[in-house]
């Protein structure tokens, strides 16, 4: 097929047949085409190898093996996935990040889609209110943790002090398992409302307001407006947004790091914390690349799923 595509582009001599060196320019030429796409694409693939691909199989290589970092790395097969299985630690730190993210997805995307649609309105002062609210994301998390350990503060933080004036009594924000988790989900409310509020805001400018005029004049109310043209042309901002808050909720780590350092107890420790301290407090790098390789697959397989549901769903639609 090549050399027939290159012999229609060929100037035909006059014994009928192509010079050897015309058809030899013209086949680099036709490579050339074809290798010009990779050539773009070899920076960002490069880059993707070495932080990226590489540092994925070298972490399933060494959680195949036991290595304190010091030592020579011991191939013990899958006795770091079997400690894994039958560890009460790794559980409650996966039900802990599972919680977290219960918690804080939905309600973040919820939360910033109705400031978005208000935001989105003529209103007075809406620009300082839209950078007010996206504040927090462009800030960074240890400042904010910083913040919230000031505000949520058993002895002297705000929240208490106001409490206090009240009537109410100050509240172990910080110091107790029943409040520290819930302290966290607000705080990280607080981070993550700002950037679902501009993602659907971009969303809901792009959609074109003839939709909304034939709606009008068919008699929609706003409530059937927003559920028959709003929301369904949002899904792919509702699809984007969930896969990158469940992938945050499943890496926090400084925030709750400044915030409750995992405490007290065990009761904030997420699962990246929890490699983390088997990393390189206990040393235990294979065990930790071991969590790491399980926490990759439950991400993966979460993407795969929401992709497969919602590309049902714009089947259906």
């Amino acid at each position: 097929m090549a050399m027939m595509a290159i012999a229609e582009n060929l100037r035909v001599p006059a014994a009928g047949r192509p010079s050897a060196a015309d058809a030899r320019r013209y086949w680099l030429q036709a490579k050339r085409n074809q290798l010009t796409p990779y050539m773009f694409i070899a920076p960002n693939m490069a880059l993707f190898s070495v932080f990226v691909f590489f540092p994925l199989l070298y972490a399933l290589y060494i959680s195949l093996r036991e290595w304190s970092l010091i030592d020579t790395p011991r191939f013990i097969g899958l006795e770091n996935y079997i400690r894994l299985a039958n560890d009460a630690l790794f559980w409650q730190s996966l039900r802990n990040t599972l919680v977290f993210s219960v918690a804080t997805v939905p309600m973040s995307l919820a939360i910033g889609l109705l400031l978005a649609v208000a935001l989105n309105r003529d209103l007075v002062g809406r620009t300082l209110l839209r950078s007010i609210y996206f504040l927090p994301v462009v800030i960074s998390n240890v400042a904010t943790a910083v913040i919230a350990a000031w505000l949520f503060n058993d002895n002297y933080g705000v929240i208490n002090t106001l409490l206090q004036q009240i009537g109410l009594g100050p509240v172990a924000w910080l110091s107790s398992p029943r409040w520290a988790l819930f302290s966290l989900i607000v705080t990280t409310l607080w981070v993550r409302i700002g950037f679902c509020m501009v993602v659907y805001l971009a969303a809901l400018q792009s959609i074109s307001p003839t939709y909304y005029d034939a709606a009008k004049m068919d008699g929609a109310t706003r409530w059937q407006q927003f559920r028959y043209i709003t929301w369904p042309l949002l899904r792919p901002a509702t699809f984007l947004l969930l896969i990158l808050g469940v992938i945050y909720s499943f890496q926090v780590f400084d925030l709750i790091y400044v915030m409750t350092g995992g405490g007290p107890g065990f009761s904030t420790t997420m699962i990246v914390q929890y490699i983390y301290q088997a990393a390189f407090v206990s040393s235990e790098m294979g065990y930790a690349s071991a969590m790491g390789m399980v926490l990759f697959v439950m991400i993966l397989l979460f993407t795969l799923m929401q992709w497969r549901v919602n590309r049902r769903v714009e089947d259906v639609a």
